[in-house]
């Protein structure tokens, strides 16, 4: 089995959702399972729809509604050529804006919020179903809401997952091809809720992982992981192949072609993953699997923006054992992950992308020391191979940017990562005299 993940822009016109079959039949297997996000643009304006009726503006929410229906409408004529089908695909629309427009008779919620962002998925894999159809491709639709769940810390419920994706799968076992949501799943009170942005990649990662799938397959519109961000550096290159940790550190510290926890399942049941190129079939993309080819050497570069540094300066620190701990409680609290952290006998730095319990965490922090914050900074993060035996790239690094003001420093924590903090002004500024200096 392949698990192929096409992401928005892959299904984001009906010529490319209808390009779709000829990608999946070009990837040699007995069965695939093809995970579909949303329409590229579609969880966008349902999250204005659903922000719409949360403001108690019904109205505008109505109107919205239009909008996007009327494009759904353009978008089943192009894609069906059949009046048949064309029919049944004008039903499968009709069914979920009536439900848009019915929940403006309704007290609208947080649980009608998830539901609103679950009709994306629901409406890309139902009218690509239709679509196979049509070509007369026999396809099974599984509703992701039977078997992917979350269990009360909000995290996967593998075991579920794997024993409820199994029994879906079983239930035909002459069939070859099928279709399921990304993104979408239930939480553990069985409410609808979804993976937060990117969770398609996370969905695919974790049914491939669970599944034993021989190979997951993320195809978006970028040709793999590249050696720098090609939005900002000249001449960058695809890499043909990173080991897991190198990765993820890339999808965590900025790399957008990858949601940061899809890698973490793969790694787990040890199934490679592959980024492939819709808009470039020929390209070979990148295969992150186990094995590691770096030896020694820098891979790749990449940046995270909307990083905010704490520096918590405090005398208790000195000799005083379980200080950290303390610290890291108050972030725990608020549910806050810590990207870096750099330590002295009187001082702690940190930084922290999710800003949404900054007050509050800055009056518990107070209570150890001053506490001061600097905002708009970016991470730079240079992923190789680090191991304790080589030497010599910590000096490269800092000859590179040594023109340039660092806040932070972390080299050691990892095998596979060397951040730095730099105001972002300086971001590009940053990775365009890395790549010089490093490729």
């Amino acid at each position: 089995m392949k698990v192929l993940k096409f992401g928005g822009t892959s299904v984001g016109t009906p010529q490319r959702m209808e390009q779709l079959l000829t990608i999946i039949e070009s990837q040699p297997s007995d069965m695939h399972l093809v995970v579909l996000s949303a329409v590229s643009g579609t969880t966008n304006a349902l999250e204005h729809i659903s922000q719409l009726y949360l403001d108690q503006n019904k109205q505008e929410a109505k109107k919205a509604i239009d909008v996007l229906y009327d494009s759904y409408k353009t978008f089943i004529k192009e894609l069906f050529t059949k009046d048949e089908f064309l029919e049944n695909a004008q039903n499968i629309i009709d069914k979920h804006f009536n439900l848009l427009y019915e929940l403006a008779k309704d007290l609208f919620t947080k649980v009608e919020h998830r539901i609103v962002l679950a009709q994306g998925e629901l409406l890309s894999t139902a009218l690509f179903h239709c679509h196979l159809k049509e070509r007369n491709v026999a396809s099974v639709l599984l509703p992701a809401l039977d078997f992917m769940r979350m269990d009360q810390e909000n995290e996967p419920d593998v075991d579920f997952i794997q024993a409820n994706a199994k029994a879906a799968l079983n239930k035909y076992p002459s069939e070859t091809l099928f279709i399921t949501q990304g993104y979408i799943c239930r939480n553990a009170f069985g409410e609808v809720d979804n993976l937060r942005r990117g969770g398609s990649d996370y969905t695919a990662s974790l049914l491939g992982a669970v599944l034993q799938a021989q190979e997951i397959q993320i195809w978006t519109d970028i040709d793999g992981f590249h050696n720098n961000d090609p939005r900002f550096v000249q001449n960058t290159k695809p890499l043909s192949h990173l080991s897991f940790d190198e990765a993820a550190e890339l999808a965590y510290f900025g790399a957008k072609i990858l949601h940061p926890q899809s890698v973490f399942p793969a790694k787990r049941f040890n199934v490679p993953v592959r980024l492939l190129d819709t808009m470039e079939l020929s390209a070979k993309g990148t295969l992150i699997s186990s094995a590691s080819q770096s030896d020694n050497q820098i891979v790749a570069i990449a940046a995270k923006d909307g990083i905010t540094a704490i520096r918590i300066n405090s005398s208790r620190m000195l000799l005083a054992y379980g200080f950290l701990r303390r610290v890291f409680e108050v972030f725990e609290r608020y549910k806050t992950p810590i990207d870096m952290i750099t330590t002295s006998e009187v001082a702690v730095s940190l930084t922290i992308d999710d800003t949404s319990n900054l007050d509050k965490i800055v009056k518990e922090l107070e209570y150890f020391g001053s506490v001061e914050l600097d905002y708009d900074q970016s991470i730079v993060c240079i992923v190789g191979d680090f191991k304790r035996n080589t030497h010599g790239h910590a000096t490269i690094v800092s000859e590179a940017v040594k023109h340039i003001p660092i806040r932070m420093i972390s080299y050691g924590g990892s095998e596979h990562n060397i951040s730095i903090l730099v105001p972002y002004s300086y971001k590009v500024e940053a990775l365009r005299s890395l790549h010089n200096r490093l490729f």
